[in-house]
């Protein structure tokens, strides 16, 4: 089964058919990669400084707010804060374009988050199992609950080397859930408020958002799994945007330097099929409310 669903636009302002936004919608909820090989987003002559680890601090991105322009991890390497601002603010707005021109039935329901730029090789980078992304795993974090809604993400990979952005696309949401859900315990109860009142979460964590962070884990701590699985490499090259909902979409970043990303938060009754959404499948195969 294709994990991928292309299109063939080299325009960020193209206005897609009714079919094609129909189809996009069928089958990025069914958790494949929409993705657009022809879809580069250009990086100006006076930003090319900015394709530099030296562009980052000591975490792993630069962050951007689109709503209060505030700008996070830059390096002291950055003279000109203002020109990686307005990169980083012209990729969220293309970005967030791109969405609502070829998604519009999400609206604004669909919230954008932060913006990313990640200039750093993805492959070899010391981690912790847990935060090692080249394992398979779906998307979930221990400080920021969604409380069920749903993650989607826009990347672009703009590496001036012509060196990939490496993934291995993994399987299905349910079998995995499947797979991994026996062996995980209900969350204690009251532990959300409490995790909120002490400062370890950004918010309540819902029993979705802990089944969620167990599946991660699980996944990311079973070496048989990661072999295992069914999966498949798809690379994504220099000059290219793909679109996926990463909370449902197994996936795993082997390697790749220098991506652009842009997060969007949607509740789940925005969809076309909310029974396709994690949140869903958990509440049917745990047959509990979980948000």
């Amino acid at each position: 089964m294709s994990r991928i669903f292309e299109f063939d636009t080299a325009d960020w302002e193209t206005a897609f058919s009714g079919d094609q936004r129909g189809m996009a919608l069928s089958e990025i909820e069914q958790g494949k990669v929409l993705y657009f090989p022809k879809l580069g987003f250009r990086i100006a002559e006076n930003e090319k400084a900015f394709l530099s680890p030296a562009t980052v601090g000591k975490s792993k991105n630069v962050s951007f707010d689109a709503v209060s322009g505030d700008l996070h991890g830059t390096g002291p390497a950055v003279a000109d804060v203002e020109a990686l601002r307005s990169l980083m603010a012209r990729f969220a707005s293309q970005a967030s374009g791109l969405v609502a021109k070829l998604l519009p039935e999400y609206g604004a329901a669909a919230v954008q988050g932060r913006t990313s730029f990640r200039p750093v090789e993805a492959a070899g980078r010391a981690s912790s199992w847990r935060k090692d992304d080249t394992r398979l795993h779906v998307d979930a974090f221990p400080s920021s609950p969604v409380q069920g809604r749903r993650l989607l993400r826009v990347f672009s990979n703009v590496n001036p080397e012509g060196r990939p952005r490496c993934w291995r696309l993994g399987e299905a949401f349910e079998p995995m859930a499947k797979r991994f859900l026996s062996s995980i315990p209900a969350p204690l109860p009251g532990s959300g408020p409490l995790l909120q009142f002490f400062g370890l979460t950004k918010s309540r964590r819902s029993a979705y958002d802990h089944y969620m962070l167990q599946l991660h884990d699980k996944m990311k701590a079973d070496l048989a799994y990661q072999a295992e699985a069914d999966q498949a490499p798809f690379d994504f090259p220099p000059s290219t945007t793909w679109m996926v909902f990463t909370d449902q979409a197994s996936h795993a970043v082997m390697s790749g330097q220098f991506l652009l990303e842009q997060t969007f938060y949607l509740p789940v009754e925005a969809m076309r099929d909310p029974a396709t959404s994690p949140l869903k499948i958990l509440e049917r195969l745990t047959g509990r409310v979980l948000v």
